[in-house]
């Protein structure tokens, strides 16, 4: 009966085949998402493993953070902008959750990771939320959580005001678009806890330097920084 199965599976996979969100070839059997041959390539940052990585040294000075960290480098024309097309503007979450799981699995390896006591995506505003259908950052949360076990919280970090693009803004301009665009609900909810942050691509920081000032006010509370990608 299995092999039966294989077949039908082969045969559909002949006139329906699943296609590597990076490099738009045929994934065999056993892929998922994305092909084994990309994985191996992906950019990987290895931000984990440095306290005083680029990412961290970008933050340092503008809120107080425990770990900054990223996956992998985005630039123009590579796998991962290949990968983050897939996920923000063609309908494609699933690329979120394997990329979060990617990065879990070389998290868990590392000597260097800090575990959390929750995840937190950075939240969209619900007019673009409708409007694309759900939201990146969590889908790359739930790929995270799946292998660290840890709980994602979606309801603590609200968005409040739906910002325009911050495309072509200065680091500083992109900080006064958001600085109050966030509020937090259920506080006592997070009373010393640590928190770790999540969004797709960090390039000036200024999102996560917005809602972590924010949940900063919160006794006793620790932030990480993680993104999927970094700007370089």
């Amino acid at each position: 009966m299995k092999s039966f199965l294989a077949y039908l599976n082969d045969l559909f996979c002949l006139f329906f085949p699943e296609l590597c969100a990076a490099c738009g070839r045929n994934l065999f059997r056993n892929e998922n998402i994305i092909c084994t041959n990309c994985i191996y390539h992906l950019p990987r940052t290895n931000f984990h493993n440095d306290p005083q990585n680029k990412m961290a040294r970008q933050l340092w000075g503008r809120f107080k953070f425990e770990q900054a960290i990223a996956f992998v480098y985005f630039q123009k024309g590579n796998r991962v902008q290949n990968l983050m097309h897939q996920l923000k503007y063609n309908k494609k979450p699933e690329v979120g959750i394997r990329m979060g799981e990617l990065y879990a699995w070389q998290l868990m390896r590392s000597k260097s990771w800090m575990n959390a006591d929750l995840i937190m995506p950075i939240p969209l505003h619900p007019v673009r939320l409708k409007k694309r259908g759900y939201n990146q950052s969590e889908q790359i949360s739930k790929g995270l959580a799946s292998v660290l076990k840890i709980p994602v919280n979606t309801h603590s970090l609200v968005r409040r005001e739906n910002t325009e693009s911050q495309t072509k803004k200065s680091r500083f301009a992109r900080y006064e678009n958001l600085k109050d665009a966030f509020i937090i609900n259920n506080a006592s909810e997070l009373l010393k806890k640590h928190i770790l942050l999540v969004d797709d691509v960090m390039t000036t920081g200024a999102t996560m330097e917005a809602c972590s000032i924010e949940l900063l006010k919160i006794e006793g509370i620790k932030i990480s920084i993680c993104t999927l990608a970094y700007a370089e």
